[in-house]
């Protein structure tokens, strides 16, 4: 017997509800919450240069600036670091919010701490605040007055005497530093001292050597040991140093409290071809921007540079018109007959 399907219940009627306007959608409302008021206007933000945020332009503007000084190329400080080369282009250019730990390997990279790179070292301490709120204001002479009164004070400033029978040239790579040295300790009939060649034979090695094999830090701290040990030995002394010598504060300021430094100035244009003339692209190599890079350096360093004592621009000078004008620099302030 087949079995007949159940009947359905059937469905109620609809009633249709007459309107007398549009329908309006309901609208759901919030209950109020405790210690909610009124809606909050929008925050106003500082306007940013280029949809950059300042702070992110400030850091990159140090970090490039950092590196500058060290003469090292962005692609140096990236191997260094261990991060992507385009990263630290984010980060110099101000359009890359880097991690912590990136800022730690950067600031390593560059041998400053993390402090210097991110921010003001002057707000550490209560002293370092309000030695900071004294010295904000004054001009730059009166900064080397106060540095050289602070060295005198902590024993960091050498005799007067003895350094000024000690010359000490400074200057980028080509600025004649080695040959225009030799030239000068002739004269004075002084030891000549060449300290790129007294970094090898502590470290027993080259320093593109020194530099591949143990790194930036390695070669500061060789650097310092052989600047010192020519103070020591020598009382009269001339001494070309390496061009990235003002990158380490501490082996500067040695420099500048044990000797009479001369600056030897020249154009990025005269730097460049000499430097070409010696065979040697350093600090430049593989960088298709070799003078854009040259320029940065030498931008970061003059600063430095312009601490020195006396100073002779070698620029579109012949060698001996360029020793010239150096003898008589030197032979004024050591009070020497011309």
């Amino acid at each position: 017997m087949s079995r007949s399907a159940a009947p359905r219940a059937p469905r109620p009627a609809r009633t249709k509800v007459a309107t007398t306007g549009p329908v309006k959608k309901s609208v759901r409302t919030r209950a109020p919450q405790p210690g909610r008021g009124a809606a909050r206007p929008a925050a106003k933000t500082a306007p940013r240069p280029h949809g950059r945020e300042p702070l992110l332009v400030a850091l990159g503007e140090r970090a490039r600036s950092l590196r500058a000084r060290r003469g090292l190329t962005r692609k140096a400080v990236a191997q260094l670091a261990g991060v992507s080369e385009r990263h630290l282009a984010n980060l110099e250019t101000g359009t890359g919010n880097a991690s912590i730990l990136i800022l730690q390997q950067v600031a390593q990279a560059l041998l400053c701490s993390l402090a210097e790179l991110v921010g003001d070292v002057t707000t550490s301490s209560p002293e370092w605040l309000l030695i900071r709120e004294l010295l904000e204001p004054r001009s730059d002479a009166d900064l080397r007055r106060a540095r050289i009164a602070l060295a005198e004070l902590f024993g960091g400033r050498g005799d007067a005497q003895a350094r000024g029978r000690r010359i000490a040239l400074v200057g980028l790579r080509g600025a004649g530093k080695s040959t225009l040295g030799q030239m000068l300790a002739d004269d004075l009939d002084y030891p000549f001292v060449e300290l790129s060649r007294e970094i090898e034979k502590f470290a027993g090695c080259t320093i593109r050597e020194i530099h591949d094999l143990y790194g930036t830090n390695a070669y500061r701290r060789y650097e310092r040991r052989a600047l010192e040990e020519a103070i020591q030995i020598y009382p009269e002394v001339v001494i070309a140093t390496p061009g990235g010598i003002v990158s380490d504060a501490a082996t500067f300021n040695e420099l500048l409290a044990h000797c009479t430094t001369v600056w030897l100035q020249a154009n990025p244009e005269d730097h460049m071809q000499r430097v070409a003339a010696q065979g040697d692209m350093r600090p430049m190599a593989a960088s298709a921007e070799a003078m854009d890079d040259l320029k940065r350096i030498l931008a970061g360093r003059l600063p430095f540079y312009a601490k020195a004592d006396l100073s002779v621009d070698t620029s579109g000078r012949p060698l001996e018109q360029a020793f010239l004008a150096l003898r008589a620099q030197v032979r004024g302030a050591l009070e020497l007959p011309g």
